[in-house]
Order: structure tokens, then C-alpha cells, then sequence
């Protein structure tokens, strides 16, 4: 027993410790007690050797020189939350585990290698952006080459566009004459100089001959112009005229023909008036189709009314308004009236009449020869409509040779 007035003395630690301190905790709290021997590692259950390790000197490789490897906090985590705390019956030091120097080591290089790993990774990610960054600004550059080179195509487009509109506005506000070609101004020319000749030569002519006939045939011979269908004319006289109806038709085609330095088809109805019809109508077809194909311009059929009348179904397919076989070239007709003159003062529709009229008679009456008699008025009336474009009287000239037309 203690007396009263002493102090009681606190029992003892291996009695009263009941939970074990934390090595680092009792470390600080005795760091003067139980020292290690010299040279050597401290006892087991010292509360030296529940401290941090000291640092551990190793020598590399090769090298003279000693490199210190200090402990990795999570070694230290190891130690402080793997030691184990059995039971002691004897209430003497705890039983504290201290890992191997083998298993230090090992826990060393993978703490060295996570480490190295995660530097990687941190490398990794910092060299992403840097890529992203490069992809992207050669992307903007693609994508602004490719916007310049549509930019640039768009603007030729443009000026093409705009070169080919203004010539077009040119040709549609500039006159005929100005856009022809120097080998249309040439033909052109050529026909007025030998029509001109030709007024001063029949000069007993009437006056509207020599401007229809000019007119017509020159819009034919423009080439400027499209030409849908041929160029069909019907010239016409009485008796007295029967020479000046076949050499003014003669000049006036050598005229078409010499201007655009072709010749002339020439079919004469005479020839052929007592042949079968369908004969003539092969040789007609095959005599017009060779020569325009040929590249002959213009067909002269003097008297027209002679044919054999089934024949002359064939100019259907030369005079068609829209389904000619041939529509850049002319076909000059000739008629000769059974009346010995035409008067002059018949105007140009009672003459294209007289001339219907004769037709009719001639093509459809009963007392013409067999062959004639192969036509019926609706055919007849067909053909007219395509041969009678415009029909032109002549009138004699006293000034002809006997020979020939000059």
C-alpha cells in the first residue's frame, strides 16, 4: 500500500498497452532509447526497428561511386499498414514483420517501373494534341487549296459564260450583212453581177421578174439563213416566147450554179414525152438525185408539161415543203401555154391561174395518150401546191439569135 500522501506510480507500459503505437509515432516519442548496435540492424521488437528504414546505399554497376536510394512512400505505406499484430500471452514487445531486403528490392523496381509507365502515358497524351493540332491545320490548308482551286474554276466558268453571251448579243443586234462570211459575201456578189447582166440582156423582161426572181433566189443562196425546203420557181409563156422562156430559165440557173462554182442539172420534158411513166419517172429520180448529190446546185426542167403525168409525182419528193431530199438547192421549171401570147396586163395571180388550168387539162383530160392518164385530181392538186412557190411570165425578145440565146 502507498501512503496518502505519495503519488501513485503509473503502472507499467507492457501492462497498460493494450493497442500498439504507430512505428513512426514511437520512433518520435523515443528516439534515444534502444539504439542499435554499432554496425549492425537494430534487435526485433526494439523500438528502433519499428522506425523508417535508413536510407540504402548501393554501388552501381562498373562505377566507383555510390548512389543513395531513398525509400518510396509507398514502401513506407507497406510498412505501416502491413505489419501484423498477433496476440502476446507474455505481455512482453509486440511481434512486428519486417520485409526481406529480397522482397525490398523487388517492390523497388516495380514502383520503378510503374512509374516509368506512367511517364510514358503522360508523354503519350502531350504528344496527342500536338498531333490533333497538326492534322487539323493540314486539313484547314486542304480544305482552303481545294476553296481556291473551285474559286478559280468558277471564275473561268464565269468569263466563258460571259464571252460566249456577248458574241451571241453581237450576231442577233448586228445586221445580215455583216456577219456573213467572206465565202457568202463572195457568192452573193458573184450572182448580182451575173443577174445584172442578164437585165441587160433581156431587156424586154417585166421589171417585177428581175426583183422577184433576184430576191428569191438570193435568200436562198445566204447562207446565213437556214434552209428548210428548196428554192422552186415556175416560169411560163406563150408561143411567141418559147425561146426567151428557155434561155432566160438556162441563164438564170447557170447564174445560181456559177456563183457557188457548181453547174447545172438540165431534164428536158421533149425528150421523154412518149416514154412510159414509170419509166421516165426512174430516169427523172435518177438524174436530179445523182446530180445534187454530185453537189450540183440548181435543175433546169424545160416544159414541164410534156412529162408523162404519172412521172411527175416524183417532185413530190424533191419540191416537199419540209421532207425534200435535198433543201440547199433550186429547181427552175418551164411551162409553154398552147396560147400564142400572154398578155401584159395579167397580173402575176390570173397568169399563176392560166398556168393551173392548162396543167389540169393536160395531166387529167381523156384524149392525152395512155401514159398521161395515171393521175388523179387530189395527186395533182398535191403537186401544185409544191411546184407553184412562184410562178414568173416571160415575155419574147426581139434581140435573140437563131442559134442560140445570145
Amino acid at each position: 500500500m502507498v501512503g496518502d500522501g505519495e503519488e501513485q506510480a503509473p503502472p507499467q507500459a507492457p501492462e497498460l498497452k493494450h493497442r500498439r503505437k504507430s512505428p513512426r509515432f514511437a520512433a518520435e516519442a523515443e528516439p534515444d532509447s534502444g539504439g542499435a548496435p554499432e554496425g549492425g540492424e537494430p534487435a526485433f521488437g526494439s523500438p528502433g526497428s519499428l522506425t523508417r528504414p535508413p536510407i540504402r546505399a548501393s554501388r552501381a554497376a562498373g562505377g566507383s561511386s555510390a548512389s543513395f536510394l531513398p525509400e518510396s512512400p509507398a514502401k513506407e505505406k507497406v510498412n505501416d499498414y502491413d505489419v501484423t499484430e498477433p496476440k502476446n500471452p507474455a505481455g512482453d514487445q509486440p511481434n512486428v514483420y519486417i520485409p526481406s531486403e529480397e522482397n525490398k528490392v523487388d517492390f523497388f523496381e516495380k514502383t520503378q517501373e510503374h512509374r516509368s509507365t506512367k511517364s510514358q502515358n503522360r508523354s503519350k497524351f502531350r504528344d496527342q494534341p500536338s498531333t490533333g493540332k497538326q492534322s487539323q491545320h493540314l486539313a484547314k490548308k486542304d480544305g482552303s487549296q481545294s476553296g481556291f482551286c473551285k474559286g478559280w474554276t468558277w471564275l473561268v466558268v464565269l468569263l466563258i459564260s460571259i464571252s460566249l453571251l456577248s458574241i451571241l448579243w453581237i450576231k442577233i443586234l448586228s445586221p445580215p450583212d455583216a456577219t456573213l462570211s467572206s465565202r457568202n459575201t463572195q457568192i452573193l456578189q458573184a450572182f448580182r453581177a451575173r443577174m445584172e447582166k442578164l437585165r441587160n440582156t433581156f431587156q424586154s423582161q417585166d421589171p417585177n421578174l428581175w426583183k422577184r426572181t433576184h430576191v428569191f433566189l438570193e435568200k436562198h443562196l445566204n447562207t446565213s439563213h437556214l434552209h428548210l425546203e428548196p428554192a422552186i420557181l415556175l416560169f411560163t409563156a406563150g408561143q411567141e416566147a418559147e425561146k426567151a422562156l428557155r434561155c432566160l430559165s438556162d441563164e438564170i440557173a447557170n447564174a445560181f450554179a456559177f456563183s457557188q462554182n457548181a453547174t447545172t442539172i438540165k431534164i428536158n420534158g421533149a425528150d421523154k414525152a412518149i416514154l412510159d411513166s414509170d419509166v421516165v419517172k426512174l430516169e427523172v429520180d435518177d438524174e436530179l438525185s445523182s446530180g445534187f448529190t454530185e453537189g450540183k446546185k440548181v435543175a433546169v426542167v424545160h416544159r414541164f408539161e410534156l412529162l408523162p403525168a404519172g412521172s411527175t409525182l416524183i417532185f413530190y419528193k424533191y419540191c416537199d415543203h419540209e421532207n425534200a431530199a435535198f433543201k440547199d438547192v433550186a429547181l427552175l421549171l418551164t411551162v409553154l401555154l398552147d396560147e400564142q401570147s400572154l398578155r401584159k396586163s395579167l397580173t402575176l395571180q390570173e397568169v399563176e391561174e392560166k398556168v393551173r388550168d392548162f396543167l389540169w387539162t393536160k395531166f387529167t383530160s381523156s384524149d392525152v395518150p395512155s401514159s398521161f392518164n395515171s393521175i388523179d385530181t387530189d395527186k395533182l392538186s398535191g403537186l401544185w401546191s409544191r411546184i407553184s412557190h412562184l410562178v414568173l411570165p416571160v415575155w419574147p425578145e426581139k434581140g435573140l439569135s437563131m442559134e442560140g440565146c445570145t
